[in-house]
């Protein structure tokens, strides 16, 4: 049995490729606020279809996660946690939907053009109307700072699992990893008794009792086949 243990090829690829033109798409938003020199409507002219791009991959995105869902977060990790991660990760896909659809209705209603060439204009999905216009245009700055608040607190989650807990989650994203697990799995394993040794026992050289060390033992006999220790004087007298 094989258990994913990460993100999909698709996944992963779909994920740094929007994480990257979100980042671009931040940074060309504030550089769109701080300036009114020519830089403006070169600007505009990236934000317009960087916009676009990243509602059809947000919607590309979406549909690879409802077919082949995430690997579930570690098991000892706290519930706030776990509810804090699942809500940041929708409210980047609703702010990931939300903001192109809100510019594009804010242009409409404003009745600027949509364009995303020299010759590709897109329809107006709002009537023109300057109050509406007005109003998406502030729902439409506040949505961005709320998206780089939960960006930036995607990216410290992130970098928190992977150099702190150490747990996998950010490794998930990186690369491919399977986990094989066996049926028996389950199952605890039960330790077999080891078995004795008989025959290195019955072969065992036997020990010799101490009888010094136990009081009141009966001494052994001396063998008779063995000589005496001490030497015998000869009964001869010495000629002097």
């Amino acid at each position: 049995m094989k258990t994913a243990t990460s993100f999909t090829l698709t996944a992963r690829v779909l994920h740094w490729l929007m994480a990257a033109l979100i980042l671009a798409m931040l940074f060309i938003g504030v550089g769109m606020v701080a300036s009114v020199s020519a830089r403006h409507d070169w600007l505009l002219r990236i934000h317009k279809p960087l916009g676009i791009a990243i509602l059809i991959l947000a919607v590309v995105r979406l549909t690879v996660r409802l077919r082949h869902p995430p690997p579930a977060l570690p098991a000892d990790l706290p519930a706030v946690q776990k509810l804090a991660a699942h809500a940041s990760h929708w409210m980047l896909y609703v702010l990931m939907l939300a903001m192109p659809l809100i510019g594009w209705a804010m242009l409409s209603a404003g009745g600027y053009p949509v364009m995303l060439g020299e010759s590709l204009r897109l329809p107006p999905i709002f009537p023109t109307n300057p109050m509406a216009f007005a109003v998406l245009r502030h729902l439409h700055g506040w949505l961005a700072l709320l998206l780089l608040l939960t960006f930036l607190a995607h990216m410290g989650a992130a970098l928190y699992h992977g150099l702190i807990r150490r747990d996998g989650v950010l490794s998930s994203m990186l690369r491919r990893h399977v986990a094989t697990l066996p049926p028996e799995a389950s199952e605890p394993a039960t330790a077999e008794p080891i078995p004795r040794n008989e025959a290195a026992v019955e072969n065992a050289a036997p020990t010799a009792p101490n009888d010094a060390s136990e009081p009141g033992a009966v001494p052994a006999e001396p063998d008779e086949t063995t000589a005496p220790s001490a030497s015998v004087e000869s009964p001869l007298p010495t000629i002097r």
